[in-house]
C-alpha cells in the first residue's frame, strides 16, 4: 500500500507540472477541458495576429505538419476529393513521465477560411470529432477548436484534464508560432475574404 501511494503522488508531480510549466508563454491561449463520463470535451481559443490567409495555410498543411508540431512524427494526406481528405497521423503525447503514442486516420472537412471539420475514422481513440472555426476581429484570427473524444484508456477526472489542457496550450503555441514565422516570410501575404 505504501509503494502504491508513493508512485501515485510521485505521477501526480510529475504530471502536475507539465501544464504549469506549458502555460508561461501560452498564457493568451484559453483552453478548457472537462470530463462528460467518458469522453473529454475541449474547448479553446488561440489568437493570433497574422491573415487569416496564412492562418489557413497552416491549419491545413497536414503533409508537413511534423515540422512544426513536436507530438506529430508522421502526418500526410491519404486521399484528397475537392474539400475532403483523408488523414493519417501519428505521434506521441507526453505527460510527464507518461507517453502515449496514437496513429489515427481522420475525415477532414475544409470550409475554405472559415472552417476545419475532422472526426476519427480509425485510430486508437474510441471516437474524436473537432470543428475549428476561423474568426477574424481587429487584425486577430481567434482560432476557436470545440470537440471531444473518447479514449480507450482511463483519463483522472482532476488531473487528466489539466494535463491535457497543457498539452493543448502547447500544441496551439507551436502552431500559432509557425503562423507567425510565415508571415514574417510573407508580410504581403493576401488577407482571405
Amino acid at each position: 500500500m505504501i509503494c502504491l501511494w508513493r508512485w501515485q503522488a510521485v505521477l501526480w508531480l510529475a504530471v502536475a507540472a507539465v501544464p504549469a510549466v506549458a502555460a508561461a508563454p501560452y498564457a493568451d491561449i484559453l483552453v478548457h477541458v472537462t470530463k462528460e463520463g467518458p469522453e473529454v470535451v475541449v474547448e479553446v481559443d488561440c489568437p493570433v495576429r497574422a491573415p487569416l490567409s496564412v492562418v489557413w495555410e497552416v491549419l491545413t498543411d497536414f503533409d508537413n505538419m511534423s515540422r512544426f508540431l513536436s507530438n506529430i512524427s508522421y502526418s500526410t494526406v491519404r486521399d484528397r476529393a475537392g474539400n475532403a481528405l483523408t488523414v493519417q497521423q501519428k505521434g506521441k503525447a507526453t505527460y510527464g513521465l507518461l507517453s502515449f503514442a496514437y496513429d489515427n486516420v481522420r475525415e477532414v472537412e475544409l470550409h475554405p477560411f472559415t472552417e476545419i471539420r475532422s472526426h476519427q475514422i480509425s485510430g486508437n481513440l474510441k471516437a474524436f470529432a473537432f470543428t475549428t472555426r476561423l474568426v477574424e476581429t481587429n487584425g486577430i484570427v481567434h482560432i476557436r477548436n470545440s470537440g471531444r473524444y473518447t479514449p480507450k484508456i482511463w483519463v483522472p477526472p482532476f488531473i487528466g484534464p489539466m494535463v491535457i489542457e497543457g498539452e493543448t496550450r502547447k500544441q496551439l503555441g507551436e502552431v500559432r508560432a509557425e503562423i507567425l514565422r510565415r508571415s514574417e516570410r510573407s508580410p504581403t501575404a493576401p488577407v482571405a475574404p
